[in-house]
This record gives C-alpha cells, structure tokens and sequence, in this order.
C-alpha cells in the first residue's frame, strides 16, 4: 500500500499555505499507510546558509548543548531549533558535509533526516495527523514539499524506516511498491562510497539516484535509470531545490493521479488527496504514464 502526495507551487500566494494543503492530502491517504507518515517542506532558504534536520529517540538528551558541540566540531557557528523529536541546525553551506560526518561521532544514536539550503523532512512512528500536529506542519510555509504515509510490509515500522529518505542535499524521495534487487544494488553503492542508514529498499532507490547525479547525470537521466537498473514496481516522486519530479515502473500497478492549474501542480496516490485543493475542478486531470519521467522546476 502506501500513500503519496506532493504539491510544487507556481504562484507565491499560497506559499503560507503550503503545510496546510499538504497536512491535509496526506491525511486523505491514512488507510493507504497508517504505520508512520513523514513530510518533506521546501522553503525559501538563506543565502550562504544550510539546514541539518536530525532525529533523536532521546530528544532531551542528545539535543542538549548539540549546536554548541557541532559548532566547536567544524569551527562555525550553529544555531539550533527543536521541534520535537527533531532538530533543525543552521550552518554555513560550506560547512555541510563536515557537519553530517561530525554528527556520528557527537551523537551516534542520532539520525540525520536531510541535510540542504531548503529542504527540512519530519517523519515519525504514528498516523499523519498526529505525526504532522507534532511538528506544526500545518503552519509551515515553503515553495514545494513531499508526503508520504505509510504500510511497513517488508520491514519494521520505525521512524528510520519512514518516507521520505534524504540522501543527496536537498534530494529527496518516497516510494510506493517494492524493489527486488535492492540488496545488490546497495552493496554496488556502498562499493562507491554511499552510506545507508536503514535497510528500506527506498533509501537504495534514493541514494542511486545520487549516485547517478554525482557522476553527472541530471535529474531526467538519473530517473530513467531507474527503469534499468532497478526491477521491481514502483512509483517515485523525487523532491530537489527546484521542484519535485514522478516516474512509475513500466507496468504501473501502483496508483497515481496528478493534476495541475496555474497555480500549482499536485500528486496523489489517489484522487481523493486532491479533491479540498483550490480550483481543483478546473484542473488538468490525468494518471502519469508508464515509465516516464514528469518534472516541474520553479
């Protein structure tokens, strides 16, 4: 099973409103996934600035004094905000990379939930309108974002386990389906240096379209790679800094429906996601075909 939702804005005005709209399609989809439910935010970020987003089973322990700690690890300042079982630290861009190694050695039991200028991901045990009220999604504002609740099938249900899985800076990706070779294709990544931090299928799925991207290729070819180098079934939708992208397997099994009107283009794993989004009933309404890759950048 498994529910998706995602929304790119074209128009700022509903920027302020983006948690809102997005707390509302996922929670449309709770019978899809009721186990745990995660959301992607993209927002206007800082020039020069990134954002680590990381989790904690142990929140009043391993967030005390961290920002202090991280700073003093990679010789910048750092500032900290806690929202819940998470944290979100601000550092120098320039500083990124070093901030996430620093990470496992000051606070191993931690995990980091992604790493960017722009994206910030939430996700935890529980249904989509706790998990979103935790976190304040609905006030949250951003040009784009990700949603994802979900059927833990194939693992245990765990925050780790969640969608969405961040493995490249402002990358992110959730899944509807399974893959059978994902086993091979980790140990082919981690062969080239990607790290995981789960054994979710998912986080091989994001972390090869990383790895595709680290080697040169855009966005459109990592995706398309998908289709040769991953068997199974499966619909992606990938978020970037730019805009979010959707490709299904060649058989599509599993659900999809998109839409789009001037003012915004969404996704659903069903239509019912969409049905309280504004001018919905104007909308160009179809299902995304087989083994193409959709993508919208702002």
């Amino acid at each position: 099973m498994c529910g998706i939702v995602g929304l790119f804005l074209k128009d700022p005005k509903l920027e302020p409103k983006l948690g809102q709209m997005l707390t509302d399609m996922l929670i449309t989809m709770t019978d899809r996934g009721p186990d745990s439910a995660g959301i992607a935010i993209y927002g206007h970020g800082k020039k020069g600035v990134a954002k680590l987003t990381v989790q904690s089973p142990d929140p009043a322990n391993n967030f005390k004094g961290l920002a202090g700690d991280l700073g003093k690890a990679i010789d910048a300042k750092v500032k900290g905000t806690v929202k819940d079982t998470h944290i979100v630290l601000e550092l120098p861009t320039e500083k990124l990379a070093e901030a996430r190694a620093a990470m496992r050695d000051l606070r191993p039991d931690t995990t980091v939930m992604s790493a960017g200028e722009e994206i910030e991901i939430f996700k935890e045990v529980g249904l989509p309108k706790d998990v979103a009220a935790r976190f304040h999604v609905e006030k949250m504002a951003g040009t784009h974002g990700i949603g994802h609740t979900r059927m833990a099938t194939e693992s245990a249900v765990t925050t780790q386990g969640a969608h969405p899985f961040s493995t490249g800076a402002d990358q992110c990706l959730v899944h509807n389906g399974s893959l059978s070779n994902h086993n091979s294709v980790r140990r082919v990544l981690s062969d080239a240096g990607m790290t995981f931090e789960t054994q979710n299928d998912t986080e091989v799925a994001a972390a090869f379209l990383t790895h595709k991207m680290n080697e040169g290729a855009k966005l459109g070819e990592a995706m398309e790679a998908t289709l040769t180098d991953l068997d199974g079934f499966f619909t992606f939708v990938v978020g970037t800094k730019d805009g979010f992208g959707v490709i299904r397997d060649p058989i599509a099994c599993k659900p999809a429906v998109m839409a789009e009107t001037d003012q915004y283009v969404a996704f659903g794993s069903e239509y019912r996601a969409m049905v309280n989004l504004p001018g919905i009933e104007n909308a160009r309404v179809w299902e995304p075909e087989p083994a193409t890759v959709y993508f919208w950048e702002r």
